[in-house]
């Protein structure tokens, strides 16, 4: 006869639905993340004294049915289902899978249910009225659910003091003002609870792993900072934390976790999550000196992913970055128009872009090019540009995505201002998803930049030069990988699949 686990205080939820949201390509090309925002608050709710279980049905391919039986097992005081991903658009285009593991538990058990992280922060008062949820939690988190945890272990009904709280109180829907930011990074990312995570079941994506594309396990991703000081139109990073701004976390407490990763989990590939890693100078290259000092010198082989702007990155520390394991650099590219680019707040010149890409090639660093077609001053010759701009550059791997009005983006108000179609079901917010609907641009429609978006994925991806250039570097096998993942056409409701 099994034995009942103990009680538990919470329960982190983290969703997801590769296949919705993917469609063939979540099987085996896209990535399997671990939800880094629940493992540290759910360490830094453990080291409050509070009992801490995650579900991760992610990363378990669970049912919101085989989700809501893992919880019941705990028997905790409260479920969290926290909805944030590791980009933006990871947030609302899981809210289609979260509301129906909302629905499940609210069903299925008496166990108090919050929900939280980016979408819900975004739109909070429709969270609380549309999901099945007791609690939406506004902002970060953290000091929210040591707060609400006080009350539901006291059995205290009165909300009003926690900070950063949506619920109702007389069938009237009531909020608090958010908890204030915190300064001192350390005390709320502390080395996450990984012990927690099913931690073979992450994957890196296939192109982070190029050069050994049979390992893309294990797999890890951290935070060294959040937020992000610049305000692109399309973006709605900083929406956790309600204005534009960075903060850090010391670099002694990220190596050592990443040394802990390592030495613990034999982790090799790892993502560096932060919007904007390679920004203050002093920060990134002091954990550059210390990977170097405590794990490169000891021969432990890494191999990060971080994100960069054009603007941002300094020729002369590059070569040690890649000797600290930096073999991949993300730069949002954009647009290859001028003028399209300086519409979202991008004012950064094509002579740069490809004078940076090629700096960066020089120095060994792999270069991941993003790049948006269907923002607001777009037209077919100008996504042409952005196009040819890629074939170009001609970097090791290119992300084509439509322009999205991703709740909590400017972007977003200007299509509720202007009463433009939205998505109808949240997980068409996700670019690879059947139901997709990107923004129409001042000249485009929804459907044509839809199907340019298409088209330039193959033309790129299929294109002679390109798949020469990964032989070259990476080896047939690699090449072979690529081209088999051409071979997955994504179906597209709009355009009449």
């Amino acid at each position: 006869m099994k034995t009942k686990l103990n009680k538990i205080d919470i329960v982190f939820i983290n969703p997801g639905d590769r296949r919705q949201i993917f469609q063939g390509l979540g099987k085996n090309v896209v990535g399997i993340e671990p939800p880094y925002w629940i493992a540290v608050m759910a360490a830094f709710l453990r080291n409050k004294g509070f009992r801490v279980a995650i579900v991760d049905s992610n990363a378990d391919n669970l049912t919101p049915e085989e989700t809501t039986k893992k919880v019941q097992k705990y028997n905790p005081l409260l479920a969290a289902i926290i909805v944030y991903g590791a980009q933006p658009s990871a947030s609302t285009q899981n809210m289609s899978i979260s509301g129906k593991i909302c629905s499940a538990l609210k069903t299925g058990t008496n166990i108090k249910i919050a929900i939280g992280g980016l979408h819900p922060t975004a739109l909070p008062k429709r969270t609380l009225i549309e999901e099945a949820v007791d609690f939406v939690i506004e902002g970060e988190g953290p000091f929210t659910l040591t707060k609400l945890l006080e009350k539901l272990k006291e059995g205290n009904q009165d909300y009003s003091e926690v900070p950063g709280l949506w619920y109702r109180e007389n069938n009237k829907i009531k909020n608090n003002p958010r908890a204030p930011l915190v300064k001192n990074l350390d005390e709320m990312l502390p080395i996450a609870a990984w012990d927690l995570l099913p931690m073979k079941k992450y994957r890196a994506h296939n192109w982070h792993s190029m050069d050994d594309i049979d390992h893309r396990s294990p797999y890890a991703a951290v935070y060294t900072s959040l937020g992000c000081p610049y305000s692109c139109a399309f973006c709605c990073i900083n929406t956790p934390f309600g204005r534009p701004g960075i903060r850090y976390r010391s670099p002694e407490l990220v190596v050592s976790e990443i040394e802990f990763l390592v030495k613990k989990y034999h982790i090799k590939n790892i993502k560096i999550i932060d919007e904007l890693f390679v920004l203050d100078e002093k920060h990134y290259m002091t954990i550059v000196d210390l990977l170097i000092k405590r794990l490169i010198n000891k021969g432990y082989p890494l191999n990060f992913w971080a994100y960069a702007r054009v603007d941002s990155v300094n020729f002369n520390n590059l070569p040690k970055m890649k000797k600290a394991g930096i073999h991949w650099l993300s730069l949002g590219i954009e647009s290859g128009s001028e003028i399209v680019r300086d519409g979202v707040n991008k004012q950064i010149r094509r002579k740069d872009i490809i004078k940076v890409v090629r700096k960066i090639q020089e120095a060994g660093i792999y270069v991941m090019g993003n790049y948006i077609f269907g923002l607001p001053d777009d037209n077919m010759e100008t996504m042409q540009e952005t196009l040819n701009l890629a074939l170009e550059l001609n970097t090791e791997w290119a992300n084509f995505y439509c322009t999205m009005a991703y709740p909590g983006s400017k972007l977003y108000e200007t299509a509720l201002k202007n009463k433009w179609d939205l998505p109808k079901e949240w997980h068409a917010y996700s670019q690879h998803s059947y139901e997709t609907l990107p923004l129409p641009s001042k000249y485009l429609s929804a459907e044509e930049i839809l199907r340019f978006r298409d088209k330039a994925f193959n033309k790129y991806f299929e294109n002679p030069r390109y798949l020469k250039m990964i032989e070259k570097k990476f080896g047939k096998k690699t090449r072979k990988h690529i081209e088999e993942m051409t071979k997955t056409k994504l179906k597209r409701k709009l355009l009449g699949d």
